[in-house]
Formats: structure tokens, C-alpha cells, sequence
């Protein structure tokens, strides 16, 4: 990626932040950190036979789904549904998911869900039925099952764990 010019104004700006202390360096860090990430992504080229999510937001089609997944996580997605938002047949969809994707629609939405979760557990500021009913499931038991069977531990030994 080198000789990326918005990259390299975005490293400068990081190290020249790293070095000022000015008031809410941290907020500004953060930003600008993100902004790197983004950037560093999209720099990426686009490799059809590496499977992954940039694959599926490279095709505009799927990236409508995955924009529908990431917009609305709680919603009780179907693969029909999500076909509807790409504007593919059901069978076509998944087929062109799961190459460009690497998974199934399904396990894509699970592991997006899974991955909110953690993050709101490590908040701190909501009870697992919240973080369940934030991330799709409609009982704080369906979602610690899950949440176990994915992750290894169930969700309130994860959120203490993270005190640690």
C-alpha cells in the first residue's frame, strides 16, 4: 500500500497528534485511527479468491444485504429477505454469498451478532437481556444458549471476565 497519498496524510496527522498535547488528543486519536483503518481497507485490491466480507461489499448486490444486516442486526433476517434486498433469487444469493463472502448468509448474521454482543458486554452498561434483545433474540436464555455454544462461555461470565 505504499505510495497511497490519502494513507500517508493519515499517518502524519496520527503521529503529529501523537506528539501535541492538545486537549482531547485521545477523541481525535481515535478518529483519525479509524479513519487509517478505513482507508487501509479500501487501499486493499479486491481479490476474488480471497473470501471475506470486502468481497461481498466489492459486489454491490450483496453489499445491500450485508448495509441491511449491519443497519438492523435485531431484525429476524431470512435468507429470503436478504435475497429481496439484493435483488437476487434465494438459491442465487446464497450461492454468491458464500463464494464471496467465505460463510452463509445465516452464519454471517451470527457472527455479526455475536461480535455486537461482545462489545455491548464489555460496555458494561446493559444487562445480557438488553444486549440479547439489541442483537436479535427474542429471550435472554435463546441468546446465552447461543451466545455459549459461539463464544465458549456463557454471556455474564464473558462480561465479568472483561473486568479481569
Amino acid at each position: 500500500m505504499r505510495g497511497e497519498s490519502r494513507l500517508t496524510t493519515l499517518v502524519q496527522l496520527v503521529m503529529d497528534e501523537c506528539r501535541a498535547q492538545r486537549p482531547a488528543r485521545h477523541v481525535v486519536l481515535e478518529r483519525l485511527l479509524e479513519l487509517l483503518l478505513i482507508e487501509a481497507l479500501r487501499s486493499m485490491p479486491i481479490c476474488n479468491a480471497c473470501p471475506g466480507v470486502m468481497s461481498g461489499l466489492a459486489d454491490g448486490r450483496l453489499a445491500a444485504a450485508i448495509r441491511a444486516i449491519h443497519a438492523n442486526p435485531a431484525h429476524s433476517w431470512t435468507v429470503a429477505e436478504l435475497a429481496k434486498a439484493a435483488a437476487l433469487s434465494r438459491s442465487s444469493f446464497f450461492v454468491r454469498f458464500r463464494e464471496a463472502v467465505g460463510v452463509a448468509p445465516m452464519v454471517y448474521l451470527l457472527t455479526w451478532r455475536m461480535a455486537l454482543a461482545k462489545n455491548l458486554l464489555r460496555g458494561k452498561s446493559m444487562a445480557v437481556a438488553e444486549v440479547a434483545e439489541r442483537v436479535g433474540y427474542r429471550s435472554a436464555s435463546a441468546f446465552s444458549v447461543a451466545f455459549s455454544r459461539y463464544v465458549g462461555q456463557p454471556p455474564a461470565w464473558f462480561a465479568a471476565e472483561e473486568d479481569v
